[in-house]
């Protein structure tokens, strides 16, 4: 590939990079559709006992998916190395799309609970699929503020399942919502015939010259090979160098924070309309508050990098986990409408990035040999804190305590605010590794 592409090349690649980024974003997109649209709907299914659903019922269900996102995310490297990223995306498309026709025909609470796993799987599996890909053919120089990019689309989607939702609840019935969940498996195929494959994946498996071709066509750095291959043994000895020494500590410091913070992030991702209905608004208000907290969330994604980058990400994860606490907190107590809808704003530019944060601050303290080891580990031990948030919310408004919900989750973002302070400051102390830079991971 030629170090100085001519202009009308690079223009032309540049058109072509974002075709492939803008396919990314539109699978996210619609990602984040499914993901929300069972805490938009809801509502109505406790409201109409919906298969007779309890408030317990419903929290189980919100931690099916969540579970079945962690199956996916464990599993989506192995597969993507085997079947290539491109083909594992276009899979997980049809799988969360396909699944939603599942819990759209449901009979039953066990049939939707299906779905919803099946969901799970597929989301679980697309969203750091995507991240490898925007990562290759982000524009050079431009990779971090792509996948922040890519990240807007997730809450946009997010936006979209609530419009959905009040639009077609009344009129047509909660099942219709899940129908629209299903039109992504339209995109489907044009996903598999526009969307190139990963460069990573192409050398990786020594498909060199078409890699090369790719690279050029798409004016992007072609990534380097590296070198020997990964065995078994190697990979838990990089999982055994997480606990040596005093290391160990600060491992489980990371993945408590981690835990706290994901259990945060979906639990109120499930629980928020349905919380809101609690404290006396209307359907359709609560519904306002789902669109306004994604709203925040695309201001966060695209502000948390930028103040990492001034200020130290986990300084920032700290406190944007602080800000987080007090704006659920606040949540609980009835005030003026407008008012709400501010601290629901402010509370998702906070939440939604100060996950990230966490795995920022992992990537900087850890060692380049072992970076991608601890991130990968802190990422997926969140994820059972994913799973444990909505089966929480379920619980507390099954016991009648469901004026609790906003100070539990509050709990939990103190919490990480805690642990995540506390490596920072044991990290500080023995030094960051040489050459750590602050790159900045998006995944939920």
């Amino acid at each position: 590939m030629s170090s100085s592409p001519s202009p009308s090349l690079s223009a032309r690649g540049s058109r072509l990079a974002l075709l492939a980024v803008g396919l990314c974003w539109l699978a996210v997109l619609f990602d984040g559709l499914d993901m929300f649209i069972y805490g938009s709907v809801l509502p109505h299914l406790l409201e109409t006992k919906t298969f007779g659903l309890t408030a317990d019922q419903a929290g189980d269900l919100g931690s099916y998916a969540t579970f079945g996102m962690l199956v996916g995310a464990l599993t989506a490297g192995t597969v993507a190395d085997r079947i290539g990223r491109k083909k594992l995306m276009v899979a997980c498309v049809t799988l969360f799309s396909l699944a939603s026709g599942v819990c759209a025909m449901a009979g039953s609470v066990e049939v939707f609970g299906l779905g919803r796993t099946l969901a799970g799987v597929g989301l679980g599996g697309l969203l750091p699929t995507a991240i490898s890909m925007v990562s290759d053919y982000a524009p050079r120089g431009r990779g971090a503020l792509v996948i922040g990019l890519l990240m807007t689309a997730h809450h946009a989607g997010g936006i979209l399942s609530a419009y959905v939702a009040k639009w077609l609840i009344d009129p047509v019935g909660w099942r219709a919502a899940f129908w629209v969940c299903v039109l992504p498996l339209l995109f489907a195929p044009v996903l598999a015939r526009f969307l190139p494959e990963s460069l990573s994946f192409l050398v990786a498996k020594g498909r060199g010259e078409e890699a090369r071709a790719l690279a050029e066509k798409y004016d992007v750095e072609l990534p380097a090979a590296k070198s020997g291959k990964k065995t078994a043994a190697d990979r838990w000895d990089a999982l055994a160098g997480l606990f040596r020494g005093g290391e160990w500590i600060q491992t489980l410091l990371y993945w408590l924070a981690s835990f706290g913070g994901l259990l945060l992030v979906y639990g109120v991702a499930t629980w928020l309309p349905t919380l809101m209905r609690a404290e006396g608004y209307a359907l359709g208000d609560a519904l306002s508050f789902v669109v306004v907290f994604n709203l925040g969330g695309i201001v966060g994604m695209l502000v948390a990098g930028r103040a990492a980058d001034r200020f130290g990400a986990p300084r920032i994860s700290a406190l944007w986990f602080a800000l987080t606490a007090v704006g659920v907190f606040l949540l609980s107590v009835h005030m003026a409408q407008t008012v709400t809808m501010i601290v629901v704003f402010f509370t998702g530019v906070f939440l939604n990035s100060a996950q990230t944060m966490i795995y920022a601050t992992v990537s900087i303290r850890s060692s380049p040999d072992n970076r991608a080891t601890s991130v990968g580990w802190t990422s997926g031990m969140g994820r059972f804190g994913a799973v444990f948030g909505p089966w929480l919310g379920g619980q507390l408004l099954a016991s009648g305590n469901g004026e609790f919900g906003f100070t539990a989750f509050a709990i939990a973002g103190l919490s990480s605010m805690v642990f995540i302070g506390i490596a920072a400051l044991r990290s500080s102390r023995q030094g960051a590794p040489s050459g750590a830079d602050q790159e900045l991971v998006s995944a939920h």
